[in-house]
């Protein structure tokens, strides 16, 4: 499977827009907390919002943030794996070679966006339910 690096940065730059877009800062972590609280109001007008949406023992939004990371976690791994098996089997050939370091290089930066979106998830909804 080949990825261009127009669709590659096309994807980069998308998510990271979508992370900016998602979390613009407030002016403070109760108007923020606030805005959440009606925004789930406006989308469920009866009243009757589920307790275990952000808050709780068992917080729904968080659990499938983090199954998504996880998800996306071990695709980068499983890659990373797939360019290091292409880059001991590409005999010398340049362009073997080259997509292979390109495989395991975008591999590694999945993992760090994971990595950082998870952070920077679990930081968010901290600030939101406390």
């Amino acid at each position: 499977m080949k990825i261009s690096k127009k669709a590659l940065a096309s994807f980069a730059g998308s998510t990271a827009l979508a992370l900016v877009a998602v979390f613009v800062p407030t002016s403070g972590t109760v108007f923020a907390q606030n805005a959440a609280q009606d925004g789930i109001n406006a989308a469920n007008p009866g009243g009757n919002v589920p307790q275990n949406l952000f808050t709780g023992s068992n917080p729904l939004f968080t659990t499938i943030v983090n199954v998504l990371l996880f998800v996306i976690g071990a695709i980068s791994v499983i890659m990373l794996i797939i360019g290091g098996i292409r880059y001991t089997i590409s005999a010398g050939d340049s362009g073997n070679v080259t997509a292979a370091k390109n495989t395991i290089m975008y591999a590694i930066i999945g993992l760090v966006v994971a990595f950082l979106a998870f952070a920077v998830v679990n930081w968010v909804l901290g600030a939101l339910t406390k």
